[in-house]
């Protein structure tokens, strides 16, 4: 998983790219790129 400093032009990679918030392990919100069919666009800020 790819971690970056600008999700927008991660999310315009592929078509099947959502961002979505998350929390992490330690309770701070974390915004993740999730692809279901290419999962190799998976990223993380």
């Amino acid at each position: 998983m790819k971690k970056t400093s600008s999700l927008k032009s991660l999310k315009s990679r592929d078509k099947n790219n959502k961002v979505v918030r998350r929390r992490d392990g330690k309770g701070k919100m974390r915004l993740y790129v999730i692809n279901k069919e290419n999962p190799r666009m998976k990223a993380k800020q």
